[in-house]
């Protein structure tokens, strides 16, 4: 455009628009937001968060241009389109060049949609961003420009008024109850406690439940309604059968179900993976297609469930109630064609009183699941999204006259918690029509022996339809505490009896005695200030998806036991009620999280017409189990943005139970302690210093997606030693989330996208310390260690002294032992038990270990100290490693030097550009023009494979070098230089190639490098070689050689860390010692997503040998680390699954032998590798090994 005819148009803008100040707007008209040459701001109709806003021509009938400006106070504005409920967004960026603006859900309390709108002299506007000051701008004024926030802009805007009205047609909801956010349940019954009821206490106390009530009960008032059902599943909600609910209704050819299960783990529609992006269309609470998606292929599939059952005699004249523990996401109910209800809230336990619609003999349940309903924006958590009854369903009985609900409340009036006392809060109903007097109810209390504590009872009369709460208050001195430590559990028994004295229900709870207190910045339990050292765990199954079998609760529990991890938090959602009651049996302390997570539209949970599914949600995982023990913090939710309903949540949480600590991520001043996800340690340590007096959490951290975490010693160096407030944290997270195919092997992982599922969020379902399949890994390893109780310390070594410190809890190291050993060049050669530990928790110890100082000159010794199980216990066997440490007692050996007068010469002739060198029984060859070595012989048996020799090797790929190019490029050599020199002696022959190594890149990087060869005519080659990293080169994680070596040289043998793979910053778990491997063997980890793997650090040397133990070593002069794979670090990575690279095994050793390696970090979410573990840039980088043949 002319730039003089521009000039007169911002002029003719400026001096024709009327004045507008802040008190013209009104917050009840639509504005167009209008540049100077007359283009207005347009979300173009989309309803998708974090869609761009550009320029568009003025259209009269475009609702994508008008906006709704509201003063939010303090001079501040927000500008929401009504037709999307989306407003202006700075893309939660705060400095920088500027950026593109979006659009992000409406959120009253999100300071990235605050305006300040500034009016100038001539009554235009600039619109400023309240968290930054940048300005709304553009770079051109023509349409379709994206919109910016400009730092030093001064760009005008005119604030047009439009004639068009705000939406009062608009449709808020659909006509079906799950399309409508209000309508979370229809008939169901209020939340209560977990029970099984029972005739009497002789029946209940015969029954293995009792002991263990995470197993199936046995009980005559109870009916399993797990196993087969008839089903019918597909694809849309206009295709279900309607009346498949009615008795007559033929469904003998319809197929069979396993129930609980998630049906597409049973062959029916596709398994989704998404983290934040919702799989439908984003317009709450609409359940819309999306072009190109897989929901436009299956628009929300519904399940038909059908089954018979019969009710027992002895049921008749009671209430029966329909027990649902868990449905994604929303079902009606069926009794023999009655329509008894709805219900919503996957995780939440759902309940129906079915009595009116039975009859004698056998009955027919129907069940009508929808896969997505609006209560699925609430569960837009980081998972795969199944759909089906997930979790059991059963049937129970209750007299007329019944005990409803329970809560067990403890309190302890003293300081040193000598006394207990106990208040039992129970509510009986009446379903009767007629008043009932002469009931009782009979508390008895048992302790962790099974012996009589104490029995109270208390009459009850309640009115008919009524129901009746009453109290009942006991004292206990010297209770047995509770503790993740010490998991001491009492047996409750409540028995109602009749006017008769007859039970006519009796139920069984296992409870504890614990006291949660916040004071001094810290959480206190029992008194004792607890750190916490948790995880996140999923439900997830790689079989079953998120139907979790006991066993693999158990699994999982007695894993995290075993590895020193003693908090769980159930991210993010409240777990089966069998995990609660092995939580307590085996001691873990719990974050029980509410299953709220709007992550893919924050401003959901700033509306008022969701905020009872909001505290519906909160309120019966409260109510279902505050009277667990391992329970310490209710959360409520996770990543959903900061909007009112939690202030309502926290209201009612109060309510029902005002002494548990609230937790909430996302809007910390709703919450009782402040939290973070995934902060840097700088982040941390200086939140952490605030002048605050609230506890601080890390609610997910050290992210440990594939090949990580880095750096978690220093975390927790930090946390346990140097913070303020610091409470502990949970990492991200448990399991990877994988699973299999149908018909596929079942060790077959897929992660997001193996399904061919739209949209997917890929490997970033795979987070896990552990696999799908729950095997021991690495990274979990590193966490045991780190996590660990017993800090053991060099005192005075060279006096064989060490400190013991004793960081636990509530636990005396006298049910420990100590066994020590002394390893030379990492064999053991001494070694002894101490038995005789006696140290209380928090006090530290000096131990004298008994060894021999009397060590063999130039050998390298360490020492390894492990504190082990003096005596089985419920989770692990006698002589359990919980705590271990390795001090370096001697030097490292020096390499011993080569008797140059016992060898022979050397034979050294160039032909065809190729150097050649022979001695004895040995030859090498290199390329004159390039310097590689290209022939490596020894016994006339070629080592080298493809002419592979050694060659600069830069690559890696880790989910955690995900903030950078993760890509291979071809890599080429400019202006080689090579150079040899035969000393005078013919013993010994120098060979130097200096070069520049050219990674071909999206930018082009060079690395200079040299590699010297010192080749001695006994076989002997020292190699020196030294790199130098150029900046901006983000790419290289690695410098070092690669050498391709024949595949028989599989047998690997090293002294160095070990023995599972280990990386700079995740290194505290691997002892320096010697181990055995393969080239197989070194694929152990079995990384979901491959990628890099098989790394040993601090390596002194290492042997490749062939079954005749013929081969090579490789002793280091001063540092090196290695790996040695069937594969290249590109092809694993090319790979994507695990499961391939048995496929992609060459016929040839990749030995990786490396001067450094970058660390892991965490970046895959959260922040790179410490600088410490970082390649220094511009500096050169040198090492040196030396090479020798083994057996020939």
């Amino acid at each position: 455009m002319n730039k003089k005819y521009t000039l007169f148009l911002i002029l003719v803008f400026l001096t024709n628009i009327p004045a507008l100040f802040a008190q013209d707007i009104d917050p009840d008209a639509l504005y167009k937001i209008v540049s100077p040459s007359g283009f207005v701001l347009d979300n173009q109709g989309s309803f998708e968060d974090n869609a761009t806003v550009i320029l568009r021509q003025n259209q009269k009938e475009s609702n994508g241009q008008l906006w709704r400006i509201k003063p939010i106070g303090n001079g501040l504005y927000s500008f929401t389109n009504p037709f999307t409920d989306k407003s202006l967004d700075n893309g939660n960026i705060h400095n920088g060049n500027g950026n593109p603006i979006i659009q992000w859900g409406a959120e009253l309390n999100n300071r990235n949609q605050h305006w300040k709108i500034q009016v100038t002299g001539t009554g235009a506007v600039q619109i400023q961003s309240a968290t930054n000051g940048m300005s709304l701008g553009i770079q051109e004024d023509k349409g379709g420009e994206q919109v910016y926030q400009l730092p030093n802009s001064f760009q005008v805007w005119r604030l047009v008024q439009d004639e068009a009205k705000l939406p009062t047609d608009f449709v808020l909801r659909g006509e079906e109850d799950w399309q409508n956010e209000t309508v979370f349940g229809i008939n169901k019954l209020p939340g209560h406690a977990t029970f099984v009821p029972y005739s009497s206490t002789t029946e209940l106390q015969q029954d293995a439940y009792y002991e263990k009530p995470w197993l199936a009960p046995n009980s005559g008032l109870y009916q399993s309604l797990n196993g087969e059902w008839k089903f019918n599943w597909v694809k849309q909600p206009d295709d279900r059968p309607k009346d498949f609910y009615q008795v007559g209704y033929d469904v003998s050819k319809w197929q069979h179900i396993n129930v609980p299960s998630c049906w597409e783990m049973q062959g029916y529609g596709t398994p989704l993976y998404t983290n934040i992006t919702y799989p439908f269309a984003n317009r709450p609470p609409f359940i819309q297609v999306k072009k190109g998606w897989t929901i436009e292929k299956e628009p929300n599939p519904v399940g038909s469930y059908r089954r018979e059952f019969t009710i027992p005699d002895a049921w008749e004249g009671q209430e029966v109630i329909l027990h649902f523990d868990g449905v994604y996401s929303g079902f009606y109910v069926w009794v023999n064609g009655h329509k008894i209800g709805y219900s919503e809230g996957a995780n939440n336990v759902t309940e129906f009183n079915i009595t009116s619609a039975l009859r004698k003999g056998k009955n027919m349940v129907a069940v009508e699941v929808y896969k997505w309903t609006d209560g699925s924006y609430l569960e837009d958590q980081d998972m795969f999204r199944f759909a089906g009854i997930h979790r059991d369903v059963f049937l129970y009985a209750l007299p007329k006259v019944h005990l409803y609900d329970y809560q067990f409340k403890v309190e302890f009036p003293e300081e040193n918690m000598s006394k207990s006392k106990f208040v039992l809060h129970a509510d009986v109903k009446n379903s009767s029509s007629r008043a009932s007097k002469g009931n009782k109810l009979v508390l008895t209390l048992l302790d962790p022996d099974s012996r009589l504590v104490t029995t109270i009872d208390k009459e009850i009369a309640v009115g008919k339809g009524a129901s009746q709460s009453l109290d009942m208050i006991g004292e206990l001195m010297n209770p047995s505490l509770w503790s993740a430590e010490k998991p001491n559990l009492y047996t409750l028994i409540l028995a109602l009896k009749n006017s008769k004295g007859e039970e006519t229900q009796v139920i069984s709870s296992k409870v504890g005695f614990r006291k949660i207190a916040i004071r001094d910045k810290r959480v206190f339990i029992n008194g004792k200030q607890v750190f916490f050292k948790g995880v996140n765990r999923h439900d997830t199954h790689p079989e079953f998806g998120k139907t979790i079998p006991v066993a693999s609760m158990i699994k999982d529990i007695v894993m995290m036991k075993q590895h020193n991890i003693n908090m769980l938090r159930t991210s993010h959602y409240p777990n089966s009620p069998q995990m609660y009651a092995l939580l307590d049996f085996y001691g873990l302390y719990v974050m029980d999280e509410a299953d709220v997570e709007n992550h893919g539209n924050h401003s959901i949970s700033d509306k008022e017409s969701w905020r009872d599914a909001y505290i519906d949600r909160m309120e019966r995982m409260v109510l279902r189990d505050r009277n667990h023990p391992s329970i310490i913090f209710w959360s409520m939710g996770n990543e959903s943005g900061n909007g009112r309903n939690f202030e309502a949540m926290y209201k009612r949480t109060k309510e029902l139970d005002p002494n548990r600590p609230i937790h909430y991520e996302g809007h910390n001043e709703v919450a009782d302690i402040d939290s973070h996800m995934y902060p840097s340690m700088e982040r941390m340590e200086r939140f952490d210093q605030m002048n605050s007096r609230r506890p601080y959490f890390l609610c997910e951290y050290a992210h440990s997606m594939g090949n990580s975490p880095g750096n978690l010693k220093e975390y927790w160096d930090y946390i346990e030693n140097n913070s303020q407030r610091m409470i502990g944290g949970c990492i991200w997270d448990w399991a990877d989330q994988a699973h299999v195919k149908i018909g596929e092997p079942k060790n077959h992982y897929y992660y997001g996208g193996g399904f061919g599922e739209v949209p997917t969020d890929g490997d970033f379902s795979s987070n896990g310390l552990t696999t799908p399949d729950r095997r021991v890994t690495a990274k979990l390893i590193e966490v045991k260690k780190v996590y660990q109780y017993v800090k053991i310390i060099p005192y005075a070594l060279h006096a064989n002294k060490i400190i013991l410190h004793n960081t636990y809890d509530f636990t005396n190291l006298n049910e420990f032992e100590l066994r020590w050993q002394v390893n030379r060049e990492g064999v053991v050669v001494q070694d002894g038990i101490i038995e005789a530990l006696d140290l209380d928790p928090d006090q530290k110890q000096i131990l004298t270990i008994p060894l021999d100082r009397k060590f063999d000159l130039g050998k390298e010794y360490h020492l390894n100290v492990y504190v082990t199980l003096k005596e089985d216990n419920i989770w692990e066997k006698k002589g359990y490693v919980v705590a271990s440490e390795q001090f370096q007692l001697t030097a490292r050996s020096p390499i011993a030097p080569i008797e140059m007068d016992k060898i022979g010469t050397l034979h050294v002739y160039e032909i065809n550009n190729e150097l050649h060198a022979e001695g004895d029984n040995f030859s090498v060859r290199f390329d004159s023009r390039s310097g590689q070595m290209t022939s490596l012989v020894y016994g006339g048996k070629e080592i080298l494979k493809d002419k592979g020799g050694f060659q600069f090797n830069w690559y890696r790929s880790v989910n955690n070098d995900k903030y950078t190019d993760q890509n291979y490029y071809p890599t080429t050599f400019l202006a080689p230089l090579t150079n040899y020199q035969l000393d005078n002696t013919k013993k010994s022959l120098v060979v130097m190639q200096t070069s520049t190594a050219v990674i071909h890149a999206q930018k082009e990087i060079q690395v200079p490098h040299t590699i010297k060869y010192t080749i001695v005519a006994d076989g002997t080659i020292d190699v020196d070689s030294y790199f130098i990293l150029p900046n901006n080169s983000d790419i290289i994680h690695r410098l070092g050689l690669q050498v391709l070596l024949d595949q028989s040289l599989d047998q690997i043998e090293y002294f160095g860390h070990g023995p599972h793979e280990n990386y700079t910053d995740r290194l505290a778990s691997s002892f320096v010692g010697k181990y055995e491997t393969s080239a197989i063997g070194m694929e152990e980890e079995h990384y979901i997503r491959a990628q890099s793997l098989g790394n040993r650090e601090g390596v002194r040397w290492l042997t490749m040998k062939n079954k005749r133990n013929q081969g090579i070593r490789i002793i280091s002069k001063d540092r090196l680390s290695f790996s040695a794979l069937h594969f290249s670090d590109a092809d694993v990575w090319a790979a994507k699954y695990d499961f391939l690279l048995p496929s992609i095994r060459k016929d040839k050793i990749y030995l990786n032998l490396d001067a450094v390696q970058q660390g892991l970090g965490n970046a895959s979410c959260g922040p790179l590798p410490l600088q410490k573990y970082m390649i220094p840039v511009e500096i050169p980088t040198f090492y040196s090994f030396r090479l020798q043949p083994i057996g020939w």
